[in-house]
Order: structure tokens, then C-alpha cells, then sequence
């Protein structure tokens, strides 16, 4: 029997994991964690959350407990957030949520706290090979929710004290289980929005007040002009929307540059590449050479591809640029190789 410490967000999910952990007998508290301290009206940290996550621990008859991780949050992914859009990137902060906390800060606290293990909510697999006893990081169960793209910042040492018990069981099985029960979060949507981004005001509500934004140019591969934007560092490769102008054909954005407030398009022919270089991998048990499947958003499809030594995804028919900042998760089958963020 485990000690587990169950990261509850107050989502069906969680909910359920910990359900689960408790009927494998081991010993579970709850805990949420205070991340984001500003407004917000969409994610996973308001205070309705909070309140779910409590309800639901009472209902199960364990500990609730809430850790105040806000000031990393904000050292580890607010600002990093902020700082890449005045890049010009397009930053993945919920990746960077679990790389620097849940996987990083909840597991060094639980850890002092003497538990065994941290279990979330997660749909992805955790297991030992048996033919090398080496930790093993997979695709959930059910394709159509998994989520082994954002924890694919897991390598040997947190794999062995991470459990993600509804990677195992389908979301019907997760909501079916959480009504018989009576739990109150069995019907509760799941959460699809960065925590600190409101649905009213969206990015440039919150980038406003903490980095100037320019108005730029849009310009195609020859240098003239095509139109403008009232903001460079809200546009995105691949974007396509508020670049076209006159009726014209589509343009779609090719790269961005702050530094010169210019964005350059080009046609979808011109927005596809065969290959994008890897910054901050991690790998799940050593690097990895050759065949890969390539995933560069959360839910897209796997890409046949190769990687080298140097860190560079090729593919083998060419793809739509993937933007800078983005995840790039490498698989073999079901199984996670490997993540990095596209240079």
C-alpha cells in the first residue's frame, strides 16, 4: 500500500483517480493547488474549483489540503508566457505547468511529506517494462482524451512516483464511475482554457498591462507591404486570420518578428516544412534516434518522422510550420520517447 498524495482540480477526472486509489487500498489525501492568483473566469484554478475538489474529498471520506504555489506559478510559467510573446513565440503554458509544478514542485513537497507517490487525473499510462524494468510513459486508454503530449515532461525518476490511474479506464468509464458514486463533479465539463487567460478578454487583455504591444507590418516573401496588425506579438505562425486583406488569396503568417514589429506571410504552400529543431527535451529514458511518430499539438495526429542527434524532427512529407514555443512529442507506437519545444 502506497501513500498518495492525489492533485485534485476539482474535474470529474481527479476525482475519479482518486476514487480509484482509494479502492486499491492505498492511504490518499487530496490536495489542490492555489496557482494562479489573479482573475480569472475560465481553467481550472477559480474558487469554484477549489470548492469541488474539497466537496469531493469529503465524499470519499479523505484529507483536503491546498498548497499555495502561486509565486512559482508566476516565476515558472507567467512569466516565461509573457516573455515569449514579446518574442514573438507562442508559448504552451500548461506544458510548462506540469514541467515546473506539478511535476516538479508537488512532487518535491510530497516527497518532505513522506508520501510514495503524486496521482493525478491525467488520461496517460505509467508502467514498468518488464523486459528492462525501466518506466514506461503511454497513451491513455481512451485516444479521444489522451493527454500524454503535456506530461511528456516526465523522465525515470518522476515516472517512478507518478500514477495516472484513469489513463487506464476509458471517460465514460471515468463519468460512469463518478455518478454511481455521487460524486458532484460526475457531469462537470472539462476544463479547455489557460487558467489566467479570461474567456472575455483573451490574450490581449492579459498581455496588455505587462508588455507593450506594436502595431506592424504584414509583408510577403518580397519585402512589400500587404497589410498590417495592431499587434505583432499576438500573431502566430500558422495564423491566418487578420492577414488577408481586399478579398485577396489567403495569407498565412510564415514568421514574426518583434524586433522590426514585421510579420511575414506567404501561401499555405509556403507555410509548410519538412523538419522543426527541438529546444528543452526531455526524454522519457534516454535519447532517442530514428523512427519517431511525431505529435506538434495536443490533439493532432501522430506524424511519421526521424530525429537526429542534433534534435531535429524531419518529417516525412512536409507539415505546417509548427510555432515557435510549441511542444513537439515524440512517440514510438503508444509509447512517449520524448518532448521538446520547437525552436
Amino acid at each position: 500500500m502506497a501513500r498518495a498524495l492525489v492533485a485534485m482540480s476539482g474535474g470529474v477526472d481527479s476525482s475519479v483517480a482518486a476514487a480509484l486509489m482509494i479502492d486499491a487500498g492505498h492511504d490518499v489525501v487530496g490536495v489542490t493547488m492555489k496557482l494562479w492568483a489573479g482573475p480569472s473566469d475560465s481553467g481550472c484554478c477559480s474558487v469554484a474549483d477549489v470548492e469541488d475538489a474539497r466537496r469531493v474529498a469529503q465524499q470519499l471520506g479523505i484529507d483536503h489540503w491546498v498548497f499555495n504555489f502561486s509565486d512559482r506559478f508566476d516565476a515558472d510559467v507567467v512569466a516565461p508566457y509573457v516573455a515569449a510573446h514579446a518574442a514573438g513565440r507562442t508559448p504552451n503554458p500548461c506544458v510548462e505547468c506540469n514541467r515546473h509544478l506539478k511535476f516538479d514542485r508537488l512532487l518535491q513537497r510530497a516527497e518532505q511529506l513522506d508520501f510514495d507517490v503524486v496521482v493525478t487525473g491525467h488520461h496517460a499510462r505509467t508502467g514498468l517494462d518488464p523486459a528492462t524494468g525501466r518506466w514506461q510513459l503511454r497513451r491513455g486508454i481512451d485516444a479521444a482524451k489522451d493527454q500524454s503530449y503535456v506530461v511528456a515532461v516526465l523522465d525515470q525518476s518522476r515516472l517512478a512516483k507518478v500514477r495516472f490511474p484513469v489513463g487506464e479506464i476509458t471517460k465514460a468509464e471515468v463519468r460512469a464511475i463518478a455518478t454511481e458514486r455521487g460524486l458532484r463533479t460526475a457531469a462537470k465539463p472539462d476544463s479547455q482554457d489557460v487558467c489566467f487567460i479570461s474567456a472575455t478578454g483573451g490574450r490581449r487583455a492579459f498581455l496588455e498591462p505587462r508588455i507593450d504591444l506594436h502595431a506592424g507590418r504584414v509583408v510577403d516573401a518580397t519585402g512589400a507591404a500587404v497589410g498590417s496588425v495592431d499587434a505583432v506579438e499576438l500573431v502566430t505562425v500558422g495564423q491566418r486570420r487578420g492577414l488577408s486583406s481586399g478579398g485577396g488569396p489567403a495569407r498565412y503568417a510564415i514568421d514574426v518578428d518583434p524586433a522590426t514589429a514585421t510579420v511575414i506571410v506567404g501561401s499555405m504552400a509556403d507555410l509548410l516544412t519538412d523538419r522543426v529543431a527541438l529546444l528543452s527535451v526531455t526524454w522519457v529514458d534516454g535519447p532517442v534516434t530514428g523512427a519517431v511518430l511525431a505529435q506538434t499539438s495536443a490533439h493532432g495526429r501522430p506524424i511519421v518522422a526521424t530525429v537526429d542527434d542534433e534534435l531535429v524532427v524531419t518529417f516525412a512529407e512536409p507539415q505546417r510550420r509548427v510555432a515557435p514555443g510549441q511542444a513537439v512529442v515524440l512517440y514510438r507506437g503508444d509509447a512517449v520517447l520524448g518532448g521538446g519545444i520547437a525552436r
